[in-house]
């Protein structure tokens, strides 16, 4: 009995929280040599932004990116994750480069999703002097997305 009482708050809960909380949370993230290599640095003066956003309905991350001022030829770009600002991580998201800016898209599992809403995302250019990655920035909420951080980890929890 206590179990069924527990289920049915816990529904109520998600069933408010829900609603308020869907939609599309803008993102940013802002790219530059002394965060690559987990904090080690590259030497590069280069920078980066970019204008991310997600939409928690269509599990859609997507992304405009530029850059300047790199060392090398930029040769890969990824979203990687889950770690922390002093770590490195596996890829979770390839994004591909052409040319300043690259725009695109990908779907997430709910695992990358709430790692995301958790902070744990980086994205790192590789280039041809800085194959480990020239320049890094931490994906981070922008404004009142940070509320869909804790939805983010009530929603890993139940699915």
């Amino acid at each position: 009995m206590k179990l069924f009482k527990l289920t049915i708050v816990v529904s109520l809960v998600l069933l408010m929280v829900g609603p308020a909380a869907a939609g599309v949370f803008p993102m940013t993230a802002d790219m530059n040599g002394p965060n690559a290599n987990a904090g080690a640095g590259s030497g590069s003066g280069g920078t980066g932004t970019a204008d991310i956003s997600y939409d928690d309905v269509a599990k859609v991350l997507s992304w405009s990116i530029t850059w300047s001022g790199l060392t090398g030829a930029p040769t890969a770009m990824h979203f990687h994750g889950p770690a922390l600002a002093n770590q490195n991580a596996g890829v979770a998201v390839a994004v591909g480069v052409v040319g300043s800016p690259v725009v695109g898209n990908a779907v997430l599992t709910l695992a990358q999703e709430a790692d995301l809403f958790a902070g744990l995302w980086y994205l790192n250019l590789h280039t041809t002097t800085s194959p480990g990655g020239e320049i890094r920035g931490t994906v981070q909420s922008v404004g009142v997305a940070n509320e869909a951080r804790s939805w983010g980890a009530i929603k890993a929890i139940f699915h």
